[in-house]
């Protein structure tokens, strides 16, 4: 999978919408397919227009890393679900409660040409991360 840097870089060379809709669609088109077993109501983000399940694996400790998959059923959305993934997947739980992938969007010129749908549906996904990550923080402050 493309790393996040190599996505900044890639879009600060495309100018215009269009090169930069055809990239975001190349990068989900790259993403590994999300098994069929772990596209279940429990995994759904609430909140998307288009149908989108994350999965997340939290490895031990008391600032565990977080992994997350992802999959779309429409192409444009799995390739912001890439982006979002080259984002948080791999990261500590405490880093991944500080980012805002949205300034990340506005960063790379894509937040403002996305429909207001699809905005929602980005802002839903970064908070189910986020939240779980802050979940996962406190239970193991917890334990």
């Amino acid at each position: 999978m493309t790393t996040l840097q190599q996505m900044i870089d890639d879009f600060a060379y495309l100018e215009d919408w269009e090169d930069r809709y055809r990239y975001v669609i190349e990068l989900g088109k790259a993403l590994p397919d999300l098994p069929e077993a772990e596209k279940t109501a429990e995994n759904k983000v609430k909140g998307c227009a288009s149908q989108v399940w994350l999965s997340t694996r939290v490895h031990e400790g008391a600032d565990p890393v977080i992994d997350f998959s992802g999959d779309s059923d429409a192409h444009i959305v799995r390739g912001l679900v890439a982006i979002v993934l080259a984002a948080y997947s791999g990261k500590h739980a405490s880093e991944i409660v500080k980012l805002d992938a949205i300034d990340l969007f506005s960063q790379i010129g894509l937040i403002e040409h996305l429909s207001a749908q699809r905005a929602n549906g980005l802002r839903s996904m970064i908070q189910r991360i986020r939240e779980e990550a802050a979940r996962h923080l406190v239970a193991s402050a917890t334990s």
